[in-house]
C-alpha cells in the first residue's frame, strides 16, 4: 500500500543530531530503508518535517522504521494511506451509486 510517512523532528533533538554529525546518517538510513517514490523536506509548525511517499508491504515494519527516528530524533510521526491519480481512478471508477 502507497503511504505518507510525515516526519515532524523535534528541533533540540535534531540541533543535537547535527553537531554529532548523524542527522544525515539517521536521514539516509530511513530513506534506503523506505526507498521512496517521492521525498520533500521543509519546515513545518517551526519543526524540520520531511514528507516520504513509499510502498509499505507489510505493516509489520512499521516499528522498523519509526523507532529511530522516535529514538534519534524525538520525531513525531504520522501516516496515511495515500493513491496516486491512478488509484484514484480505480477506486471512482468501482463505485455504483
Amino acid at each position: 500500500m502507497r503511504m505518507l510517512l510525515k516526519v515532524q523532528m523535534d528541533t533540540p533533538a535534531c540541533n543535537e543530531a547535527i553537531r554529532q554529525g548523524t542527522l544525515q546518517k539517521t536521514m539516509e538510513r530511513t530513506l534506503e530503508a523506505l526507498s521512496p517514490e517521492a521525498a520533500y523536506f521543509t519546515v513545518e509548525d517551526g519543526c524540520r518535517t520531511g514528507y516520504l511517499f513509499f510502498d509499505l508491504a507489510d505493516p509489520s515494519r512499521l516499528p522498523e522504521i519509526s523507532e529511530p527516528l522516535f529514538l534519534e530524533l524525538r520525531a513525531r510521526i504520522h501516516y496515511s494511506p495515500v493513491m496516486n491519480p491512478d488509484d484514484l481512478r480505480k477506486g471512482l471508477g468501482a463505485l455504483t451509486v
